[in-house]
């Protein structure tokens, strides 16, 4: 494996492969680096050296195999999100179990991919990563709401918007209100005030009540925070890239 370059020309998204076959490592390298805008800058081949190189390499993001060894993987998502939280992860896995799909999204990773999917799909999937959304491969069926269990709504007076559900999502995750911004492509005043009609919709007091409200009441086995607060339909409250076909929550 070469040595991750020091620097690469703005605007190019950086991307770090972990796999365990060389074959699907050498695939994913040739998908990223024939992909306008992207470069592969690493493959390491084991876990424990995964983070290591996330450091020396800063890449915007990271994608990660999720076949047999899950359990470890995940640990190892739930770990750079925590040390790396401004790094995507995006998963190509074999599962289409929804379960295994709320546990990678609970562990980090924005985007939930099978592992056939086409380079189109993958790029994509990683740009949206990037910007802070939650993306889930079309393929895998959507878990009905009668499966879940039963909880108590929550739902504000007034309905928030669809950007004001996104930026409840970055405050469940900690962002501040200038990583927001950049996650969202919005300016930091842009965010204020939608964080301020957030706080007057569900009679917060400041963001920590609102994320505490958010959680004690959110349904199990729904990783996005503002998940129901949306007073949009069906049809605007799960997006669809036209020419994709990639479901994008």
């Amino acid at each position: 494996m070469s040595a991750p370059m020091a620097s690469t020309a703005r605007g190019v998204t950086r991307v770090l492969l972990l796999a365990d076959a060389p074959v699907l490592r050498r695939g994913l390298v040739s998908m990223i680096n024939e992909t306008a805008g992207m470069q592969s800058v690493g493959t390491p081949g084991e876990l424990r050296r995964a983070l290591t190189l996330v450091e020396s390499a800063r890449p915007d993001a990271v994608v990660v195999e999720l076949g047999s060894g899950r359990a470890a993987t995940l640990n190892a998502c739930r770990d750079l999100r925590r040390r790396f939280p401004r790094v995507a992860i995006v998963a190509l896995a074999t599962s289409e179990d929804s379960s295994v799909v709320n546990e990678a999204l609970a562990a980090g990773v924005r985007g939930y991919l099978m592992i056939n999917t086409s380079p189109t799909l993958l790029g994509w999937a990683i740009l949206a990563a990037r910007a802070g959304r939650t993306v889930v491969d079309p393929q895998i069926r959507r878990v009905e709401p009668s499966t879940l269990p039963v909880a108590k709504p929550f739902t504000p007076e007034v309905p928030l918007t669809r950007r004001e559900s996104d930026v409840l999502d970055e405050l469940l995750l900690g962002q501040s209100n200038r990583q927001i911004g950049r996650n969202l492509f919005i300016s930091e005043d842009t965010v204020k005030s939608h964080v301020k009609a957030i706080l007057r919709k569900l009679g917060a007091r400041d963001r920590a009540h609102a994320v505490s409200l958010v959680l004690s009441n959110r349904q199990p086995g729904c990783t996005c925070g503002a998940h129901g607060l949306s007073s949009a339909g069906p049809a605007e409250a799960e997006l669809t890239s036209p020419d994709l076909g990639l479901a994008e929550i």
